[in-house]
């Protein structure tokens, strides 16, 4: 099973809720009653996030977190990369020379090629586009054919346009 951690999962539930009021600056407290995420758990995702980029500190008395820009900039890309750091499927989708098998790997070159599929996905839905209602196919076809940038984060390598077919039968042969 392909799963993002746990804190990525509460990133995107906090952004979201950032996202629906977007001007607002947010404290941990508020968002932790608001979400139902523990508090200290709020306080250690929302730090991740203000130094992955996608959220802001405020100081004072009034004080707390931001979105830096309006939601429909900031991209789930944006959000898992800040908390889990670069995407990858498999390590070395993410980081070359994390693997051992990295030079004779014949799956190598094919992960790579699902690994930016599902990143690609991922950095076209938006913070406004995850805070609406539940996105319909029609919303999905919409987000795809509206390519957004991101946020520029460490380690992601530089957009790139991929071309998918639509997958064709398999075909049958005859039984010798």
């Amino acid at each position: 099973m392909l799963r993002m951690s746990k804190l990525a999962d509460y990133a995107t539930v906090i952004m979201i809720t950032m996202a629906r009021d977007p001007e607002a600056v947010k404290s941990a407290g508020s968002l932790a009653e608001t979400t139902g995420i523990p508090a200290p758990t709020v306080s250690k995702v929302m730090k991740m996030l203000a130094r992955g980029g996608v959220l802001v500190s405020v100081r004072g008395v009034s004080g707390g977190y931001q979105l830096p820009l309006p939601p429909q900039r900031i991209t789930l890309s944006d959000v898992i990369a800040a908390v889990d750091g670069p995407f990858g499927m498999t390590e070395c989708s993410a980081l070359p020379g994390l693997c051992t098998q990295e030079a004779v790997c014949g799956a190598r070159a094919n992960w790579q090629k699902v690994n930016r599929l599902i990143f690609d996905a991922l950095r076209q839905v938006s913070l406004a586009d995850m805070a609406g209602p539940t996105l319909s196919e029609g919303d999905i076809s919409a987000i795809h054919a509206r390519r957004l940038l991101p946020l520029a984060h460490p380690g992601i390598g530089q957009r790139r346009v991929i071309s998918v077919s639509p997958r064709k039968p398999p075909t049958t042969r005859p039984q010798r």
